[in-house]
């Protein structure tokens, strides 16, 4: 079903190139294209960061030194995350920001620009930042009656579980407030949902942790898709069009930025959910999700009755999976190779969509984008 996308080649319109299999790494991109937008997007959120309140959170977090809380982790992101870039969706709005311009109707307030970007664009880029890095740090709630003795002292944590929510409530109350001072209706409405899509896709995924090993009946890739995008693509694809809506934008071109942002990040959490399956692994008990895309299609592919026996398969005693043993069976099926097909088509809906953009550098490093996280070995 997606090969016939996938097969076109040469370029499209406005010069844009088709997907293709070699490219710069994801760091490089990355990299080029903070230089684009001004300045590098990792320091976007360091403001409130940085501050007395969150500052004070941060010395209380090293309380956790010595446990498997994942808050740790995600703290060690906030500074350095060279692989999953924590920043990539502020700098994807102002990129997105750039390659659009000033509109006709805006004309008159370039001055309010500062490298091709307004300034509510930028505040914009901070506020998605926010919001993204405070859900982050609210996934890092863990369940008390699953926690082993060796993943640290019960009342640790607790106490890890309480910085969380705090933490990342004032992260979730900064974006709010700063939302509000942009004083655009429609920006707030469509972030406000973005918020609202994040909760019920994270319920949606607290919802299934506990059927890791058993997947219900309903769930296929349409539903796979569905939910992703709650929990993934609707916060960096109405961030997008806001940043077209402050800029006074048409509506098909505030459209095409929905359509970027939404297909460009299907494209990188199908790349996530790959790489369990594409590259080699150092440990034969790497795990991975049983709702990931490749598992989901090499299922629908399989049947409901030959899945639940090769899941039975590699299960031994105690009921422990043998995610190896799984591995190897879901590899040599379709799902591996429809997932990279699935992604590859997002990527090019991702690049159709920027076709409405004049070209620019800010849109070449929007198409690079695309292309990294569409580029498998």
């Amino acid at each position: 079903m997606w090969g016939a996308l996938l097969r076109r080649g040469g370029r499209g319109a406005g010069g844009l190139r088709r997907l293709a299999s070699s490219g710069p790494p994801w760091s490089q991109v990355v990299s080029e294209a903070e230089k684009i937008v001004g300045y590098p997007t990792s320091f976007m959120s360091l403001r409130c960061l940085l501050s007395d309140e969150l500052s004070n959170i941060a010395m209380q977090v090293r309380k956790l030194v010595g446990t498997k809380h994942p808050l740790l982790d995600t703290a060690r992101g906030f500074v350095y995350d060279s692989r999953n870039n924590l920043q990539m969706r502020g700098l994807v709005v102002l990129l997105i920001s750039k390659a659009a311009g000033p509109s006709t109707a805006e004309l008159s307030f370039q001055h309010n620009m500062v490298s091709g970007i307004y300034s509510s664009q930028r505040s914009l880029a901070e506020i998605t930042e926010l919001i993204h890095t405070a859900f982050l740090v609210h996934r890092g709630i863990v369940n008390i009656g699953e926690l082993k003795s060796c993943d640290g002292p019960l009342k640790d944590m607790q106490f890890g579980n309480k910085m969380a929510v705090l933490s990342g409530d004032f992260l979730l109350a900064n974006a709010c407030t700063s939302l509000a001072q942009l004083q655009n209706t429609k920006v707030v409405e469509l972030i406000s949902s973005a918020i609202g899509d994040l909760v019920q896709g994270i319920y949606y995924e607290n919802s299934k942790s506990s059927e890791e090993n058993c997947l219900t009946d309903d769930i296929g890739i349409s539903t796979w898709k569905e939910q992703v995008y709650l929990s993934h693509s609707a916060l960096l694809a109405k961030s997008c069009q806001a940043a077209m809506e402050l800029a006074k934008h048409s509506a098909e071109i505030q459209d095409m930025a929905f359509q970027y942002g939404r297909h460009m990040s299907m494209s990188h959490k199908l790349h996530s959910d790959l790489q369990p399956f594409i590259k080699e692994c150092s440990s034969d008990t790497l795990s991975f999700s049983l709702n990931s895309a490749p598992v989901v299609l090499h299922q629908e592919f399989l049947g409901r009755e030959a899945w639940i026996k090769q899941i039975r398969e590699a299960q031994g005693k105690g009921n422990i999976m043998d995610y190896k043993k799984l591995r190897e069976a879901i590899k040599a099926g379709k799902g591996v190779t429809s997932a990279i097909d699935l992604c590859r088509c997002h990527g090019n809906r991702a690049l159709a969509a920027l076709e409405r953009f004049p070209p620019s550098e800010a849109r070449a490093a929007l198409a690079n984008i695309v292309c990294a996280v569409t580029r498998f070995p």
